[in-house]
């Protein structure tokens, strides 16, 4: 047993915020703070980016991290890391690395500082996982500080089974609680309820999200693609420790580049469109560029 005051001092850590990530500006100002030893969920509907924006996230708070993914091939998850790094676009990485030689070993050499630990294949079960943490532990003499799973229906067994998926969840929230790591899940919303046909640019609310599952975590975001102008809209959803609307009409938006895994604020497209409507030597295209930075 633990008094109040025993319980805080050994578990300060797990209250610390996660390093922020730039482009999520306008969603920290809504009172989003994602923290240390916390499930967190991001749902969204097929199509919406979700494994980019989590290994944009991932990579962009250079913890160190043990990414599961049964949706991208090894192939996909390294390219797009390597996109990601040097600002060149997935088609031009493919095709460096089939050239081979130099441009090959550029690809890899920007992947050398990435902290992210790779571990591939599906379906996903709980035998895996306590093998490659156990070898993770054995590598680096220290849990992941981030845990991703890449999602929670490629779980076995829980691709369709709602017992199943309760029970992974449970999983997820004993493993952030042992090794103190965050543990991220994707999950999945409905396509086919009524806001999904009228409005499918706007997160999905709560209730969308399948099973309800995003009532477990203590962080769950929702996120929504709008593929004309690229804006990306998360919504907070569910937190346990601040301001939340599940209904997801609070959202904040910034400007998804799927060509280079990367995400950015959206005040930064307002840049771009200013520049490209009027160039002048002040705002030429390329000092655009060096302006967006990431």
């Amino acid at each position: 047993m633990l008094t109040p005051g025993r319980s805080l001092a050994l578990h300060a850590e797990s209250g610390r915020e996660l390093p922020r990530v730039e482009a999520f500006d306008d969603l920290y100002a809504m009172g989003v703070r994602p923290r240390h030893g916390e499930v967190v969920m991001v749902a969204g509907r097929s199509g919406t980016q979700k494994s980019g924006f989590a290994l944009f996230w991932t990579a962009q708070m250079n913890l160190p991290t043990l990414y599961f993914s049964a949706d991208m091939s090894a192939f996909t998850a390294s390219s797009r890391l390597a996109s990601m790094a040097t600002k060149d676009t997935t088609e031009m990485v493919e095709a460096g690395m089939a050239e081979g030689g130099k441009y090959r070993q550029a690809y890899i050499d920007a992947l050398a500082e990435s902290r992210i630990t790779f571990s591939f294949g599906s379906p996903i079960s709980w035998r895996a996982v306590d093998e490659e943490l156990e070898a993770y532990v054995e590598l680096w003499d220290a849990y992941p500080q981030v845990i991703v799973f890449d999602n929670l229906m490629d779980f076995e067994g829980a691709e369709s089974d709602y017992t199943e998926q309760m029970a992974v969840m449970q999983g997820c929230t004993e493993l952030a609680r042992h090794t103190g790591a965050t543990v991220i899940i994707l999950h999945h919303a409905s396509d086919k309820n009524w806001e999904a046909k009228t409005n499918p640019w706007a997160p999905p609310s709560r209730d969308q999200v399948k099973g309800g599952l995003s009532e477990k975590p203590e962080l769950s975001l929702s996120v929504a693609l709008d593929p004309t102008s690229m804006a990306y809209n998360v919504a907070c959803i569910k937190q346990r420790m601040g301001p939340c609307d599940p209904t997801a009409g609070r959202y904040a938006t910034m400007i998804c580049q799927p060509e280079y895994t990367r995400f950015a604020k959206a005040e930064k497209r307002a840049i771009v469109q200013a520049a490209q409507a009027q160039p002048t030597e002040e705002w030429s295209p390329t000092k655009v560029a060096l302006t967006m930075g990431s």
